[in-house]
């Protein structure tokens, strides 16, 4: 079954109506007629089943035929990541959405080689890819892509965590398994990934002192994007084992 976005403020009881770039896909790139049926979510945990009862220029109207409200995970899952060069930064936001990332917070460091008068542009193109990747593995929370930060910036603002991990090339980086062993995780979750060449050394001391904790992912080492999802993948793994 396909599905659309609408934004919660513009869910009725009477009926569902899509707009825009939603009602277009819908109509012109689906080829959807009345009496089909589709799922429209709300980006706030809300999903519904409807059937069309028209298609116009601009505008799909439908009958809301089943709701459900989803529960927010137990451990919301923050990505902060070190913009990557190129275009893998769209790869690793498409990924995240897919792995059940709630925010991305993308980071200007010290080797980060992105130009920041450019990212604006592309904070939004991100939030986009977001929402893409929501309506095709089936997340009914839509991430958030905030502003990219300096690396200073962000860690001013005191970021915290139940559990704040980041991925490290260190001797005294332990595997992420280990830390779920020792104690449960109590609340939201971070997992921090640098760019290529790493965080260099006063990042790593500045996010040790916001508490983070080094972990490895093996001896390999490996691209940004494949560690971001890898990690991901690990954390994901180790959250449904302590089910």
């Amino acid at each position: 079954m396909n599905r659309y976005y609408l934004p919660a403020d513009s869910w009725q009881e009477s009926g569902l109506v899509l707009q825009g770039e939603e009602a277009k896909h819908c109509s012109r790139v689906m080829r959807a007629r009345a009496g089909d049926r589709i799922e429209v979510f709300d980006g706030n945990g809300c999903s519904a089943v409807c059937e069309i009862l028209s298609v116009n220029k601009g505008a799909v109207a439908c009958k809301l035929l089943e709701r459900v409200q989803h529960r927010m995970p137990d451990h919301p899952m923050t990505l902060c990541q070190a913009i990557p060069k190129g275009g893998n930064m769209e790869l690793i936001v498409q990924k995240s959405v897919e792995l059940g990332v709630n925010v991305i917070q993308p980071l200007i460091t010290a080797h980060t080689v992105a130009r920041p008068e450019s990212l604006a542009k592309k904070q939004a193109k991100w939030q986009r890819i977001a929402l893409e990747a929501c309506k095709q593995c089936g997340q009914n929370f839509l991430p958030e892509v905030k502003s990219p930060l300096s690396f200073a910036s962000w860690v001013d603002q005191g970021p915290s965590f139940g559990l704040a991990l980041v991925a490290s090339l260190e001797d005294r980086a332990r595997h992420v398994k280990s830390l779920f062993e020792e104690d449960p995780v109590s609340g939201s979750i971070a997992l921090l990934v640098g760019p290529e060449g790493d965080f260099s050394e006063d990042e790593y001391r500045a996010v040790y002192e916001l508490g983070f904790q080094p972990v490895s992912f093996g001896e390999i080492v490996m691209r940004v994007e494949t560690a971001t999802m890898y990690g991901l993948s690990v954390i994901q793994h180790e959250l449904s084992a302590a089910e």
